[in-house]
């Protein structure tokens, strides 16, 4: 599959796939970054688009980028998919500024 991204960089994606277990756990795998996160809300970029993960007392507990998979971890209360590009071309992620 090949995806043309915010930037317009042709990517080849991954396999993606969403594994929750009791609403407690969420393994993603596909995923390109994390825009934003806290308590409340992860924001992240994959290969198909954003997902949102609302809930409460939310942490990640793992986060690969190199293998695109992230695990977080508290009480999940929602999930949602969106195309729209300024939903996370608005900061260019938060690992990203992070490590300038």
């Amino acid at each position: 599959m090949v995806r043309e991204l915010d930037d317009k960089k042709l990517v080849r994606g991954r396999s993606h796939s969403i594994l929750m277990e009791n609403r407690e756990r969420v393994t993603i795998t596909g995923v390109q970054d994390v825009d934003s996160f806290d308590e409340a809300s992860v924001l992240l970029v994959t290969d198909l688009g954003y997902i949102t993960l609302h809930g409460f007392d939310l942490h990640i507990n793992k986060l690969n980028l190199e293998e695109g998979q992230l695990i977080v971890e508290g009480e999940i209360i929602g999930m949602e998919y969106s195309d729209h590009e300024g939903v996370g071309a608005r900061s260019g992620g938060f690992f990203k500024k992070l490590f300038k």
